[in-house]
């Protein structure tokens, strides 16, 4: 039986009607003058045609007796492909504000858990740049998958097999025929329950085995980073981060927003600053946090915390369940000089990867589930019923993650792709999420909030782009064109 891990689970597990735990996109499409198909039918036909090709479009959820253990996964034969594939006409006038709360309304619902995790939506109406020749249609494609079902490796899987790097879709690969030997969900009570069992015996072996050790590098992992030569500029992060509006309980309600910048000016400020990459999204993030925290006449008293994905996925590795683990690093908020800023993150980076060296190859990413999915789910609704966190201090204040995608132009069912912003996950007491997705020369940012708390997330957009942009003037007045040496 294909058991879920103890990670992919949780994300079951912590979900409640205000927390939903999937991710999601929204890619918007270029068809140009002379098309003149039915790109919803289009859509139902590439997707049908390539199911096999990627798990998620067919697995499908199966709970223990008793819930004694976590679910399995199970193939579904019977899939209605016009419930996961839907249309939607944005509603007029079509603005990028309009389709911006369209896909928020869409991502506060959860996925069906009687069926495979994921659903997609063929957003029509968008509004088209004038610039286009007369004719031009751009649609849209929100889509959404379950956490548990899907992760990096997953993720990788699913684009390859949807995505085309022309406009005629390739050939899908061949269905293999399935053993009539496997069983689908018609499995009994007795047959699940003495798997059930069996499993939390080999992850209670597995577990018992690296406890002392992953007991210390756990500690290791929530205490605050230093840098690893001893300079001052990393060790001013706390254990815990300072209460913001945003730490706060959320709703089942969300605001969204994107915005993109071009690749190359970011790799420019980081180049001249000799930082990486993600070193410069912290700093716009955090830039652009407490511009938007003046506004509201708030500003945190100590340097707020980003919390980051890490992959403990060890190399070679090409199991679909997610490996991934959290650590966080200091935004430096206290430094009032961009590039100064931008050096102190680089610092509390290098500290964070360091630990990370030593930490990941320990850290678990399954474990003994018995008596898991009732707990944990009974802590999740008392996080939303006793609004716990509203009084504690947070973990961190945002989570932001980078996730790297293609340099080059895909299609997807014929329509030309031009930019994927992803739409991800928000979470009692860390009411903000930041994801970016590099896309064809350019960077693609998403940002997911609570309604409630962040009913304005547009401005909080066009503070990030706005530092983006004074970041690189800054860097190239202070540095000139010519890089800095050491990067």
């Amino acid at each position: 039986m294909d058991h879920l891990s103890g990670l992919d689970a949780a994300f079951l597990h912590l979900e409640s009607p205000e927390t939903p735990m999937h991710v999601g996109g929204l890619s918007i499409m270029e068809l140009p003058p002379e098309y003149s198909g039915d790109f919803m039918q289009d859509v139902r036909t590439h997707i049908t045609e390539r199911m096999h090709m990627a798990p998620i479009f067919r697995r499908k959820l199966v709970n223990m007796p008793f819930d004694i253990a976590n679910p399995i996964w199970v193939i579904d034969e019977d899939i209605d492909i016009d419930y996961h594939i839907r249309h939607v006409i944005v509603p007029p006038p079509a603005t990028r504000n309009t389709v911006d709360r369209l896909v928020a309304r869409l991502h506060s619902s959860l996925l069906d858990r009687s069926r495979p995790l994921w659903e997609m939506h063929v957003l029509d109406g968008l509004p088209v740049p004038s610039d286009l020749p007369e004719g031009t249609r751009y649609v849209g494609l929100y889509s959404k998958m379950h956490h548990a079902a899907l992760d990096g490796m997953g993720g990788q899987v699913l684009m390859e097999a949807i995505m085309d790097v022309s406009a005629v879709p390739r050939a899908p690969s061949k269905r293999k025929r399935r053993r009539e030997s496997i069983k689908g969900d018609n499995y009994g009570v007795a047959e699940l329950t003495a798997s059930g069992v069996m499993h939390n015996v080999s992850q209670s072996i597995k577990l018992t085995k690296n406890l002392p050790k992953l007991t210390m590098k756990a500690f290791d992992l929530l205490k605050p980073a230093k840098d690893p030569e001893g300079d001052s500029k990393a060790e001013k992060m706390n254990w815990l981060a300072p209460k913001t509006p945003l730490n706060a309980t959320i709703t089942n309600q969300r605001s969204f927003a994107r915005f993109s910048i071009p690749y190359a000016d970011s790799k420019k400020i980081a180049k001249l600053n000799n930082v990486s990459l993600n070193d410069v999204v912290m700093a716009i993030s955090g830039e652009g946090m407490l511009r938007y925290f003046e506004d509201e006449d708030f500003r945190p008293d100590e340097p707020m915390l980003a919390a980051i994905p890490v992959s403990v996925r060890p190399e070679g590795n090409t199991e679909l369940s997610n490996q991934v683990s959290m650590a966080r690093m200091s935004l430096a908020t206290m430094i009032k000089d961009p590039l100064e800023r931008l050096q102190a993150i680089y610092a509390s980076s290098n500290s964070v990867k360091s630990m990370l060296s030593d930490v990941k190859t320990v850290l678990p990413t399954d474990f003994p589930s018995m008596g898991a999915p009732w707990l944990v789910s009974s802590i999740a609704a008392t996080l939303t019923r006793a609004r716990v966190a509203n009084s504690l201090p947070p973990f961190a204040n945002v989570l932001i993650s980078n996730v790297p995608g293609p340099n080059i132009t895909l299609y997807f069912a014929g329509a030309k792709q031009i930019s994927t912003y992803p739409v991800s996950i928000p979470y009692h007491g860390m009411g903000l999420n930041i994801t970016l997705q590099s896309y064809n020369g350019w960077l693609d940012f998403g940002l997911i909030s609570c309604q409630k708390l962040m009913p304005d997330i547009h401005e909080l957009a066009q503070h990030m782009k706005d530092a983006h942009k004074e970041l690189l003037a800054l860097s190239v007045e202070t540095f000139g064109e010519k890089v800095r040496d050491g990067n």
